[in-house]
């Protein structure tokens, strides 16, 4: 797929706290002050043809500050595997996750759907987006199902839509939508409960360099201005040198961390081999 040099339009100062309406629709403010996220020898196989496959052996993470952050590696080590597991879209065979409060192995099923839905975000390197819907309700989705009021959702939809530059892209389709479009979509979807913490899974896969650029800045601008956490997975130096942190996983285990303060692209990928290497 090939994306236009202005794919990522003009972007507004990204503030996600919702009026009065919206709240009620979401979720009140995560009480205490534990950590973001806590994650304490998480392990997950798999089974494939009929041979157990460790994915993550006994990773232990913790943020504990709003900001941008990173878990870095290459295929195969494990790095979606952890931020499905964050997400509660599977569970750990052992250890404990912790994501904005909530003990995430110990959550049932209908729990584990209310907690997607209202207290993370997630952006997927697939879109995701329904091909019949159009991008408002795409992005209102979640809190379509949820039953909230649909005055409210298309108030708080029309305000993400507008301030991630798709002001007059609201009714287009999918299909009608470049592939930054589509991604900003998948964006406000994520956004519609200004949940604490915002996952990222590879999400410029398929977007191209420049138009991913934009994303990465704007995921930035996004955690920094609304005092979320952004945890994206990517392989790519020039993905994680927009992040504050860098955590790197290899063969299921997080071998280091680093930050990226006056680094550059390549920077961070000199940082990032010798961290594979020396482990």
């Amino acid at each position: 797929m090939t994306i236009g040099p202005n794919d990522c339009g003009d972007v507004t100062t990204l503030n996600s706290t919702p009026s009065s309406a919206t709240q009620q629709a979401g979720t009140a403010p995560r009480a205490g002050g534990g950590p973001l996220i806590a994650c304490r020898g998480v392990q997950k196989s798999y089974s494939i043809a009929g041979r157990a496959v460790e994915a993550l052996r006994g990773v232990d993470l913790t943020i504990d500050e709003p900001g941008f952050y990173a878990v870095m590696g290459q295929s195969g080590s494990g790095k979606s595997t952890l931020l499905h597991l964050l997400a509660a879209l599977d569970r750990p065979d052992a250890g404990e996750i912790e994501v904005a409060g909530k003990a995430i192995q110990s959550l049932s099923e209908r729990e584990s759907t209310a907690f997607r839905r209202r207290e993370i975000g997630i952006v997927f390197q697939q879109f995701n987006l329904i091909p019949t819907l159009t991008a408002r309700e795409n992005a209102e989705l979640p809190g379509l199902l949820a039953g909230d009021d649909p005055k409210t959702l298309a108030a708080r939809s029309t305000e993400l839509l507008n301030r991630l530059g798709l002001a007059g892209r609201e009714g287009h389709r999918p299909d009608a939508l470049s592939g930054g479009e589509q991604q900003r979509v998948a964006i406000a979807r994520a956004l519609l409960f200004s949940p604490p913490v915002l996952f990222a899974d590879e999400p410029t896969g398929n977007l191209d360099s420049a138009t991913s650029e934009r994303l990465w800045t704007l995921l930035g601008e996004i955690a920094a201005e609304n005092g979320m956490l952004v945890l994206m997975v990517t392989h790519e130096p020039a993905a994680a040198v927009h992040c504050r942190r860098v955590f790197v996983l290899k063969d299921g285990r997080m071998t280091t961390t680093f930050d990226t303060e006056g680094l550059d692209a390549a920077g961070v990928a000199a940082r990032y081999q010798h961290s594979t290497h020396a482990a």
